[in-house]
C-alpha cells in the first residue's frame, strides 16, 4: 500500500501546485484592484493593506462603463443565441439529411477553422460598408453568428442520438422539424450548453472586429474600453483591474452554471 499511498500523495501536491499557480493571477487582480495607487512593481498581497473601492468609483467615473457593459453583453448574449440556433440546424442536417456531397461539403466547411480572422477582417469590412452597417450593433454580430465549430460540436452530438428515435417518431407522423425541436434538441442538451459558453467567451473577449466596426465610444465593448484605460506614459493598473474583474465575473458566473453540461458536452462529444 505504500506505492499506490505515495503515487497518490504526489498527484495531490502536483494538482495543488497547478492549482495554486493558475488561480495566483486572477487573486493577484483582485487585491491590485482594491489596493488604490497599486503599480506593476507593488509586492503581490494575497490581503490588501487598506481595501477600498475608490479603483471601482474611479473606473465608472472615467469611462462610461454601465453603458459599455451593456454592449458587451448585448452583443455577446444575441450572438451567442444565434449561433446555437445556426450550428443546431446545421448541424443537424449534416448527421440526420444524407445527400450528395454532404461529407466533402462538411469537410469544406471545416476547413474554414484554419482560416485567421485577420486575413476576413477586410473582405468583412467591405461588406458591413456596402450593407450600412458600420458602427452599428448588426454590423458586430453578424460576422459572429455561425461557426464551423458549433457545427462540428452539435454534429458530433446528434451522432450519439440513437437513430431508432427518429423512425419512432417519422411512423407517428412527425417530420423533420418536429424530431429536431422535439428529441434532438433535448438531448443535446450538454453540447448546447457547451456551445453556449464557448460562444459567449469568444464574444466577450472579443477585441479587433469591434474596434474596427464601433466607432462611437458609446458603443465600445468591454475589451476594446480597457485598453483606452492605458496612458501613453503611465497606466493606473489599479483601475485597470477593476474593469478586469468586472469582465471575468459574467464569464465566471456563466461557467459555475453551465459547468456539469460542459464536461457532459465534451465528453459526449468526444473532444480532449
Amino acid at each position: 500500500m505504500t506505492k499506490p499511498l505515495a503515487a497518490r500523495i504526489a498527484l495531490y501536491v502536483v494538482l495543488i501546485v497547478g492549482a495554486v499557480i493558475m488561480v495566483f493571477p486572477f487573486v493577484w487582480t483582485v487585491v491590485t484592484s482594491l489596493t488604490p495607487g497599486a503599480t506593476l512593481t507593488t509586492t503581490p498581497r494575497l490581503i490588501p493593506e487598506n481595501p477600498s473601492l475608490s479603483p471601482y468609483i474611479e473606473l465608472f467615473d472615467r469611462v462610461p462603463f454601465a453603458r459599455v457593459i451593456g454592449n458587451s453583453l448585448l452583443i455577446a448574449v444575441v450572438s451567442t443565441l444565434l449561433q446555437l440556433v445556426t450550428s443546431a440546424m446545421a448541424a443537424y442536417v449534416f448527421a440526420r439529411m444524407p445527400f450528395p456531397g454532404r461529407g466533402a461539403l462538411f469537410v469544406l466547411y471545416l476547413a474554414t477553422m484554419m482560416i485567421p480572422f485577420q486575413v476576413l477582417i477586410v473582405p468583412l469590412f467591405a461588406e458591413m460598408k456596402t450593407l450600412g452597417l458600420i458602427n452599428t450593433y448588426a454590423g458586430a454580430i453578424l460576422p459572429t453568428i455561425a461557426t464551423a465549430f458549433g457545427v462540428f460540436l452539435l454534429r458530433q452530438a446528434i451522432t450519439t442520438v440513437p437513430y431508432d428515435l427518429d423512425q419512432a417518431a417519422t411512423l407517428d407522423g412527425a417530420g423533420h422539424f418536429r424530431i429536431f425541436v422535439q428529441i434532438i434538441l433535448p438531448l443535446i442538451r450538454p453540447a448546447l450548453a457547451t456551445l453556449a459558453v464557448f460562444a459567449f467567451l469568444n464574444t466577450w473577449n472579443s477585441f479587433l472586429w469591434p474596434l474596427i466596426i464601433l466607432r462611437d465610444p458609446l458603443m465600445q465593448t468591454l475589451p476594446v474600453a480597457l485598453t483606452s484605460l492605458q496612458g501613453q506614459y503611465s497606466t493606473q493598473w489599479d483601475v485597470l483591474m477593476a474593469g478586469s474583474v468586472i469582465s471575468i465575473i459574467p464569464m465566471f458566473a456563466l461557467y459555475v452554471f453551465a459547468q456539469k453540461y460542459i464536461v457532459q458536452g465534451v465528453a459526449g462529444a468526444g473532444l480532449k
